[in-house]
């Protein structure tokens, strides 16, 4: 038996890949995407090797990343809950995909993968993985063999397996960093500063604010602080300058897909201040219907992204009318970062629908106010009937 493992050099993959080699027999070949994490690949590539590995492969996805997944995401201004920028989320399609076209460069007989049966990423592997290639087997030995975190240090210790053991559990990409466990079970207890990599607290943060400006074309960001730059690079960018404002902490109660409530705390310093920026951008350019709707496709695409469904034909759907809609999405937003918030205080768009003559209450005004009187009348028509009908005694 054949088998390709997504490894991530930690305890969980490390553990399977040798327990897939003692119970199944199997010919492991990993798989380590770079995403943009920080970690030691080399070294990643070497623990699998001396633990049983085949063959590794290490592949640089970060621009494929972006563009076929962090782009759509900010286009639809994602965030699950009002709160995650879908950080982890987004990655696990890729990684499946990946999964797939190397189990068919290598013969294999199945993919495996280190989630548990209580979150959300299994359901995103898997589904993935069943669209791209019905009859590639998948395993997925924590949920399977029911293993444990405190059965996998000791597994660890007896088979001499070298994983540094960490009190909490981190997931890591250039959209965002993930941190589960330990004392963040306990939905009450302030996350510890030590926990946190991206951003400063607002103790450490500068005194003095500093502005920055996005430039977007078609939706996405194509320069920051007027350096023409690719989106990777303003993402790692941002992440670093929002981070040093202390912008982009999240700590919230999450509603995952198998009904557990969960505590979930992330850095998302970037995605937080370009999600803030497009947002805004958006109301200068399109009308208020079109807001309205996008609100709606932007929520269900979120939905179904977050819930493990990248592959419903409606998230595609979604995908071209938001494209379609971002195509008009181009100008400059001008932000203030400062004690851990990030505001817009300008916008500028060839594209605008703001009118300043329509707007302002100067006698240069080209608005014509007599022409209210009648669309007042006209646009309460049966709400003002309907009340002096039936909701005349009514008691505010």
């Amino acid at each position: 038996m054949r088998v390709v493992l997504a490894y991530s050099g930690g305890l969980d993959t490390s553990v399977i890949l040798v327990l897939l080699q003692e119970k199944l027999g199997a010919e492991v070949i990993t798989l380590t995407l770079d995403v943009g994490q920080d970690d030691d690949f080399e070294e990643i590539a070497h623990r699998a090797e001396k633990l049983g590995a085949i063959k590794h492969y290490t592949i640089d996805a970060k621009r494929e990343f972006v563009e076929r997944f962090v782009l759509p995401a900010l286009k639809a201004n994602a965030l699950y809950e009002g709160k995650y920028p879908l950080s982890s989320a987004l990655s696990r399609p890729l990684i499946a995909e990946k999964l797939v076209e190397i189990a068919k460069k290598e013969g294999a007989d199945a993919v495996a993968h280190g989630c548990t049966g209580k979150g959300n990423d299994q359901i995103r592997f898997e589904l993935t993985i069943k669209a791209l290639d019905k009859n590639l087997k998948i395993l997925a030995p924590v949920r399977e063999w029911n293993l444990t975190r405190d059965w996998e240090i000791e597994y660890a210790k007896s088979r001499g397996i070298p994983v540094k053991i960490k009190p909490y559990s981190v997931d890591e990409n250039l959209w965002g960093r993930s941190i589960e466990c330990g004392v963040l079970d306990d939905p009450f207890v302030e996350p510890p500063e030590d926990i946190f990599k991206w951003t400063k607290s607002l103790d450490k943060t500068p005194d003095k604010p500093e502005y920055i400006t996005i430039e977007f074309s078609n939706g996405v960001p194509v320069a920051l602080n007027n350096e023409k730059m690719p989106p990777e690079k303003i993402i790692m960018l941002l992440n670093e300058i929002a981070g040093k404002h202390g912008v982009g902490r999240i700590d919230h109660i999450e509603d995952r897909v198998v009904g557990i409530k969960s505590r979930e705390v992330y850095e998302c310093p970037a995605a937080i201040t370009l999600i803030e920026a497009h947002k805004d951008l958006e109301k200068m350019v399109l009308t208020k219907w079109e807001l309205q709707f996008k609100q709606l496709a932007d929520s269900v695409w979120t939905w179904l992204v977050y819930s493990g469904l990248w592959i419903e034909p409606l998230r595609i759907e979604l995908q071209k009318l938001i494209d379609e809609m971002n195509e008009r999405v181009e100008g400059v937003v001008r932000l203030k970062l400062y004690k851990g918030s990030v505001l817009v205080v300008g916008r500028y768009s060839r594209n605008s629908l703001y009118e300043a003559k329509l707007s302002t209450y100067e006698s240069w005004t080209s608005f014509d106010q007599t022409l209210a009187k009648g669309f007042v009348e006209l646009w309460g028509l049966q709400s003002v009937a309907a009340y002096a009908k039936f909701f005349k005694d009514l008691k505010w």
